[in-house]
């Protein structure tokens, strides 16, 4: 029977052959994860002998990672902003980048409540990160997202983490609901112009965030990449034509000291900005990732 030392040189061994990174580290996750304990409490437990019955399902884990299974995918879970979100091949995995997005744009919040939409939500992290945090001021926050399967997975992050949101399906503002008004009072007849939509004035909100698909289609991704939802990852021949769908119609979603917060791809600043000043964005700035990059435009109404 071999010890739980044994154990993890071994199949750090076997990853480390099959050309996974940070293969150490991968079996740490796996081996805590088949013994119902964090990665630290290993330290302390290595000359422990391990089971068969142990055994068997952290071989079959590390044969689905060999294959290019995610991680996160084989634990289930990943942890964003401090938190444990359930992670599975409906949504995009979330990035580091993306709680970095998160950061900033808490910190642009006014101090009262604010209604928030999270388009193209995914399992839910943005928005749910954001109702959890903000607390009393998250007066509404809304999850959309084209897929029935992701917003199933965002809506149990939501109630597994104890989060008010409300979901709906939809193609970018496809289906956001509107204000219904009489077209026939003087209220309707005097929306302001952009703030009319076909059946009456829009909802209007704070904060809009999003998330979108950004890489070019075609382009060469890592397998493991490959095994997040394609709908996810592609926004077109180009990379940015759905954020440019997006953006022609955001800012009409706007209250008016709103603003939309995106992250976008390593190199699509240039064409973002001007997408953003070509609909009327104003303050426009791209704020950087911790690694330089200019990662994430903001605009407002």
């Amino acid at each position: 029977m071999k010890t739980l030392l044994e154990v993890l040189q071994a199949g750090t061994d076997y990853l480390a052959r099959q050309g996974c990174d940070e293969a150490r580290a991968t079996m740490q996750h796996l081996l805590a994860h088949v013994l119902h304990c964090n990665r630290t409490a290993l330290y302390s437990q290595f000359d422990r002998p391990v089971e068969e019955a142990e055994l068997a399902p952290l071989r079959e884990l590390l044969k689905r990672r060999a294959a290019g299974e995610p991680l996160q995918h084989l634990l289930g879970v990943t942890e964003f902003f401090r938190r444990d979100f359930l992670t599975d091949a409906r949504a995009l995995i979330p990035r580091p980048e993306t709680e970095e997005l998160v950061e900033m744009v808490l910190k642009k919040i006014p101090d009262h409540p604010v209604r928030i939409l999270d388009m193209g939500t995914g399992s839910g992290v943005i928005g749910v990160t954001l109702a959890l945090e903000l607390k009393e001021r998250a007066g509404e926050v809304v999850l959309a997202d084209i897929s029935p399967q992701a917003l199933d997975l965002a809506l149990e992050n939501a109630m597994r983490l104890g989060a008010r949101v409300s979901t709906i399906q939809t193609n970018l503002f496809a289906n956001i609901p509107q204000e219904k008004t009489d077209p026939h009072t003087e209220d309707a007849d005097s929306a302001p112009e952009g703030e009319k939509g076909e059946n009456g004035r829009n909802m209007l909100f704070d904060v809009i965030v999003a998330n979108l698909p950004y890489i070019a289609e075609g382009e060469k991704l890592a397998p493991e990449v490959m095994k997040d939802p394609h709908t996810a990852l592609f926004g077109g021949p180009k990379g940015w034509e759905i954020i440019e769908r997006f953006l022609a119609r955001a800012r009409d979603y706007l209250n008016e000291d709103g603003f939309v917060a995106l992250e976008i791809g390593y190199d699509q600043a240039s064409v973002v900005t001007q997408i953003m000043d070509g609909y009327g964005y104003n303050y426009i700035e791209v704020l950087k990732d911790m690694s330089g990059i200019s990662r994430f435009p903001f605009g407002y109404r």
